[in-house]
């Protein structure tokens, strides 16, 4: 029984240093997207060119 005790103290310990560390590469900016904002002009918009259909066929019908 008291190694269950011992597995869980030792499960929470190993949780809360896994989510300190992922707080610490957030807050680095380890994950900030520096890419897509420079690529995201060289794609088109799909739902600006749909829209823009509907209203040239609602405008001529």
């Amino acid at each position: 029984m008291s190694v269950i005790y011992i597995v869980l103290t030792v499960s929470v310990i190993v949780g809360i240093a896994f989510f300190v560390v992922f707080l610490l590469a957030v807050k680095s900016g380890q994950y900030d997207d520096s890419y897509t904002p420079s690529v995201r002009m060289l794609f088109e918009d799909e739902l600006v060119k749909e829209t823009s259909n509907e209203s040239i066929n609602s405008k001529t019908d």
